[in-house]
């Protein structure tokens, strides 16, 4: 079946720049020689030179084998200087959020970092890790991240160097955390994310992740490119595989690639198919909807306060006209940030509640 596959995205490949009638072939039948199709194709299409055709060979191996085969720059790493987080934000006052970026060395020390300051002058009552397009194969740094996470010693991940532990700790962050996650999420993020589900330290939102977690070896090119081939999966600590499908998230959240795109650039973003995105989710938004973003509410003074309380609500023609308006703040519109916010949030009433 795999060979069929091969065969198939050759001549697709090839039909896509030069016209060849591409005839059904039978389910039950064997599937075609590849030497026999790549002879034919090369004796009888008009117009098609030897590099062409090459070329068109190794983009359907490459891609029917995708994800366990790929090919990669010959640049090192395009993404070495890029910041590991580029965003913090505090959601509700009390819900941290970090956008990580890619990732690499020096990602745990900027996870605490940034969780420190965040909860120096907030009592934090979650977090949310922000793993949408999200690259990076650095394993170790996926694994000392969770570490964080985790108080005691326990198997974490295998990336074929050995099994890595937490290490037993009393200053380990306790909040609670929601990742997100999306088709864009590969390599030692997916790991990253299955991880923090592997600990129980909290819980996946989002889409199913690129599936590009593997122990793979990569071997030079001589167009300077390399090819990279997946030898193992990677493993976490008690010894089941990553998919290689990807990592399944503990709850869905159904969006549209380019309305994901729109939302990372601007979580607050209005759409005229917004109420239809929440509806779809199932989702509570984490602030009442209004006309705009910035909807206005009186603020009472003391004085109506205790006019309120002695003499009952007052109507809205008895309001000063004077009365002092607050901007509400902005509504998340991010349906998987919205989500997680909520998540956090009902998280938060439950720890409270049984304290």
């Amino acid at each position: 079946m795999m060979r069929r596959g091969i065969v198939s995205a050759l001549v697709g490949l090839l039909a896509s720049f030069i016209q060849i009638s591409v005839l059904p072939a039978d389910a039950a039948s064997e599937p075609a020689d590849f030497k026999e199709v790549y002879d034919l194709i090369r004796a009888h299409v008009a117009g098609l030179s030897q590099q062409q055709l090459d070329h068109a060979a190794v983009q359907a191996l490459v891609t029917a084998l995708a994800p366990k085969v790929m090919l990669v720059s010959g640049e090192s790493n395009t993404t070495s200087s890029s910041a590991l987080i580029s965003q913090t934000n505090l959601f509700e006052g009390d819900v941290a959020y970090l956008r990580i970026t890619r990732i690499g060395s020096g990602l745990p020390e900027a996870i605490r970092k940034s969780y420190e300051s965040l909860a120096a002058s907030n009592k934090l009552k979650g977090m949310i890790l922000d793993l949408r397009y999200t690259a990076g194969s650095d394993y170790a740094a996926a694994s000392a991240a969770v570490d964080l996470f985790v108080a005691k010693e326990r198997p974490l991940l295998n990336w074929g160097n050995g099994v890595t532990r937490s290490k037993q700790k009393t200053d380990a962050l306790t909040v609670p955390v929601a990742v997100l996650i999306n088709h864009q999420t590969s390599e030692a993020a997916e790991a990253l994310a299955a991880l923090i589900r592997e600990t129980g330290t909290g819980l996946i939102l989002g889409n199913l992740t690129a599936g590009q977690a593997m122990i793979a070896q990569e071997y030079p090119l001589k167009n300077g490119e390399r090819l990279r081939i997946a030898t193992a999966p990677i493993q976490l600590g008690e010894g089941s595989p990553l998919p290689p499908e990807g990592i399944k998230p503990d709850i869905t959240v159904r969006v549209t690639a380019d309305e994901e795109q729109a939302y990372y650039a601007d979580p607050f973003r209005s759409s005229h198919n917004t109420n239809t995105l929440f509806a779809s989710t199932g989702l509570s938004l984490t602030n009442p909807p209004s006309a705009n973003n910035r909807a206005r509410r009186p603020r009472f003074n003391e004085a109506e306060l205790i006019r309120e309380r002695r003499e009952g609500p007052a109507l809205a023609t008895d309001l000063p006209g004077t009365r002092e308006i607050d901007p509400e703040k902005p509504v998340v519109r991010d349906p998987v940030l919205a989500r997680a916010l909520d998540l956090l949030k009902g998280l938060a009433v439950v720890r409270h509640t049984r304290s």
